[in-house]
């Protein structure tokens, strides 16, 4: 059983206004609303992207005064190819429930620059304390297997779980998870790419840099990301069955796996004498599995909008017709379709209305689990204040 839709957010029966994609369209509910502002993401946003940003133009530089201004340029343009692949899958994971733009940049100039701000002073520490105690360096074979696993994975976690923290209504469950961790690690890998597409071009030449681009760039574009989705999944799923400090054990508990599976990944290619194989037998299946798992989390995302979207459908906020169009892929296409044909176009004012009503039924979803809390109630009231000027908007001046 789940909790009933409250009786003062019932609007009255909405009126079909006919077959499909007009069905996608009721009029507004008999009461009047009123139009909250949308809430932005508070002081959190500009302070966290600024101090990204400070700290991205650090990493710069130091890469500029390492590898050369020339050098820094070709591998940052290599490196443009794999970020663009990892961004534009991690674009259609996100489709059906986007997250805000805002938290996207941040997870991004996270993993590019302050992941990677951490890596380098730890692994400068390293080098140091080593040389101090052992009068020795670090054993590169810890350090791919160890080192890299750990400081890399806990410095790209700890962005996923700010974005957990100051973005709580958009964090609904694993998809937002992985959303996030695959746009963390894809800042990181970018920034990676970078230094060791220039590395291998300062040591041999254009022949060690078209090896390395192949290696780095198209055999293996996600790796970092299926590290850290490990992370973002945990995260994700905690966010549905837990409140408060708790969710600081599904961290810690997805941190391990995304370490362990790390260090498997470098291992394997620090100890493997056939690498060809080694990427067959190991690292294809690991994607596919990863693949699976997104398909099948997306089709639980259109579950329960639909499932959750009917329930105020029951209270008259939409019709079947219009819960159907908006939990299917289809019918969005159709409404979407709809709105460029009209004039002047509505498809903006419709992709409102599909963000609005998805965002309504995951904090529905939150509610009927028992994770809601105040803000989460009146995330609830402002939707679906928001669904309804939504509505008028569509309708177009003098609805």
């Amino acid at each position: 059983m789940t909790d009933p839709v409250p009786d003062a957010y019932r609007s009255g029966p909405v009126v079909n206004p006919g077959p499909s994609p007009q069905a996608f369209m009721p009029p507004p509910p008999p009461a009047p609303v009123v139009v909250p502002t949308r809430r932005g993401a508070g002081a959190f946003a500009p302070i966290g992207i600024a101090v990204a940003v400070l700290v991205g133009v650090l990493v710069i530089a130091y890469f500029a005064m390492s590898l050369g201004i020339p050098t820094l340029l070709i591998g940052s343009l290599l490196a443009f190819v794999p970020l663009a692949i990892v961004l534009l899958a991690v674009r259609w994971i996100d489709r059906w429930e986007p997250e805000p733009r805002w938290a996207l940049w941040f997870a991004l100039l996270w993993g590019a620059a302050v992941s990677v701000a951490i890596a380098l002073v730890v692994d400068t520490g390293v080098q140091l304390a080593m040389a101090f105690a052992l009068n020795a360096g670090p054993d590169e074979a810890i350090q791919a297997v160890v080192q890299a696993p750990i400081v890399e994975e806990v410095a790209k976690g700890l962005g996923v779980l700010l974005l957990f923290a100051f973005s709580r209504s958009h964090f609904d469950g694993p998809v937002d998870g992985l959303v996030y961790a695959a746009t963390v690690a894809a800042g990181f890998a970018f920034t990676e790419n970078i230094l060791y597409f220039g590395s291998a071009l300062i040591e041999g030449g254009g022949a060690a840099l078209g090896a390395t681009f192949v290696v780095r760039g198209l055999f293996s574009p996600f790796a970092h990301v299926l590290f850290t989705a490990c992370t973002g999944l945990a995260i994700g799923l905690g966010a549905r069955r837990t409140r408060g400090p708790g969710i600081i054990v599904w961290f810690l508990g997805g941190l391990a796996c995304a370490i362990a599976l790390h260090a498997l990944w470098n291992g394997s290619l620090t100890f493997a004498s056939d690498a060809v194989a080694l990427y067959l037998l190991v690292q294809v299946p690991i994607f596919v599995v990863a693949i699976v798992v997104t398909v099948l989390l997306r089709r639980q995302e259109r579950s329960i909008t639909r499932a959750r979207l009917l329930e105020y459908a029951a209270a008259g906020w939409f019709n079947p017709d219009e819960v159907e169009g908006l939990a299917s892929p289809a019918g969005r296409s159709a409404a979407l379709a709809w709105g460029r044909s009209q004039v002047p176009p509505r498809t903006d004012q419709v992709k409102r209305f599909i963000a609005d009503a998805t965002r309504l039924a995951f904090t529905r979803q939150a509610i009927v689990t028992g994770r809601a809390d105040a803000r989460r109630l009146a995330d609830e009231r402002e939707l679906l204040d928001l669904v309804a000027a939504d509505r008028r908007a569509i309708a177009g001046p003098g609805a």
